[in-house]
C-alpha cells in the first residue's frame, strides 16, 4: 500500500473535499429521476468497497462475508421497521451494531489464528446468513423479498426520493470518507500497515495485534451494516440474492481492479460496481466476461489496480517534468 512520506503534507482530505463539492451539483445536473438514483446507489457501493479496502487493503485480513454483512444491515433496519414499527433512523443503528456484534462473535476466534482461517469462517458464515434470509420466511419474506419497508423520514419529508436520498447519502458517506482519509494517516492507520506487511514484526514494535485486527473488523463490517440500511430504505425492498457469496466475491474484485489499500481505489471500483451493470444490462453474462478480463489485465499489468497505475504514472510524469525544463535552459 502507497503511503504519504511523512515529510510531505497528505493533501487527500482537502482533494476529497473539493470533490464533495462538485458532487453536490448532481441532483441539478442529472437529467432524470434514474440516473439521479444512480448517484444514491454510487454511494452506497463506495461505503461498501472502502470498507472492504478497509480490511482487505489497509489491514491483509480476506473476508468473504462482506455481501452477508450488508445483508444483515439491510434486513436488521428492514425487518425491525416492518414488522415492530420501529423508526428507519433506530433501525440503521440496530442495523451496525448487529454486524459489530456478529463481527466479534466471527472474528474474536478466527482472528488469533494465521492463514486463511478468517477467509474460511467468513465464507462459511456468508452460506448461513445466505440460508437464513431464504429459510425465515415469516421474517424476511423468504425468496420473495421483504417489501413494504418505510422510507427514511425527516419530519414531513420523504428522503426516499431521488433528489433527497442523494443529499442524505451524500452527506453521511462523505463523513465517512473523510474519517477514512485522517485514519490511514493516523496511529492506527501506520499500525495497520505494520500488520499487513507482518503480523510478528508488529507484536514486536508493540502493536496490539489482536485487539487492532478486530477492531477494524468490527469498524468494517459495521461500514457493511450502514450501507445495508441505506441500501433497504433506498429500494424499499430486499431480496436475498442481491447479499449471495457471488456478490461478495464481486465486491473483492472490484477492490482489486480498483487497488488494494489504495484510498482512491474505492471510488474506481464503484464507479465501475454502479456502471458496468446498467452498461452491459442487455447482454447476458456480458458484466461476468468483462470483469473477468479487467481481472486479468490489472494482475497482470496494473497490480495496484487503476488508482495504483495512476498513482505511478503522475509520480513518473513529476520525475521527469522538472528534468525537461532544465534541460530546456539555455
Amino acid at each position: 500500500m502507497n503511503a504519504t512520506p511523512l515529510g510531505h503534507r497528505d493533501r487527500t482530505p482537502a482533494v476529497l473535499l473539493v470533490l464533495w463539492a462538485l458532487l453536490l451539483a448532481w441532483p441539478w445536473l442529472a437529467p432524470n429521476d434514474y440516473l439521479l438514483s444512480l448517484g444514491g446507489t454510487f454511494f452506497i457501493n463506495l461505503l461498501l468497497i472502502a470498507s472492504l479496502n478497509l480490511l482487505v487493503g489497509y489491514t491483509g485480513l480476506t473476508s468473504l462475508a462482506h455481501a452477508a454483512f450488508w445483508g444483515i444491515g439491510a434486513y436488521a433496519s428492514g425487518m425491525l421497521a416492518v414488522h415492530l414499527a420501529v423508526s428507519p433512523w433506530l433501525g440503521t443503528l440496530a442495523a451496525m451494531l448487529a454486524c459489530g456484534l456478529f463481527s466479534v462473535l466471527i472474528g474474536w476466534p478466527t482472528l488469533r489464528l494465521s492463514g486463511h482461517y478468517l477467509a474460511m469462517a467468513t465464507l462459511g458464515f456468508n452460506a448461513i446468513v445466505s440460508v437464513l434470509l431464504v429459510g425465515l420466511v415469516a421474517w424476511t419474506g423468504g425468496p420473495n423479498g421483504l417489501i413494504g419497508i418505510p422510507p427514511y423520514m425527516l419530519g414531513s419529508l420523504d428522503l426516499s426520493l431521488p433528489d433527497n436520498f442523494y443529499l442524505l447519502c451524500w452527506l453521511v458517506v462523505g463523513l465517512v470518507m473523510l474519517s477514512l482519509s485522517f485514519l490511514r494517516r493516523s496511529r492506527t492507520g501506520r499500525a495497520l500497515r505494520a500488520i499487513r506487511s507482518s503480523d510478528i514484526a508488529a507484536a514486536c514494535m508493540g502493536i496490539p495485534v489482536l485487539r487492532q485486527k478486530l477492531a477494524i473488523f468490527v469498524l468494517a463490517n459495521m461500514l457493511a451494516g450502514l450501507a445495508g440500511a441505506l441500501y433497504a430504505h433506498q429500494n424499499l425492498f430486499i431480496s436475498p440474492d442481491s447479499f449471495s457469496f457471488s456478490t461478495s466475491i464481486l465486491l473483492l474484485v472490484m477492490v482489486a481492479v480498483g487497488g488494494f489499500g489504495q484510498y482512491w481505489g474505492a471510488f474506481f471500483g464503484a464507479l465501475i460496481f454502479t456502471a458496468l451493470p446498467e452498461l452491459v444490462r442487455s447482454f447476458h453474462d456480458t458484466e461476468l466476461l468483462i470483469l473477468g478480463a479487467a481481472m486479468i489485465l490489472v494482475v497482470g499489468f496494473m497490480p495496484g489496480g487503476i488508482a495504483g497505475g495512476l498513482t505511478g504514472w503522475l509520480a513518473r510524469r513529476r520525475a521527469v517534468q522538472p528534468a525537461g525544463r532544465k534541460g530546456a535552459q539555455p
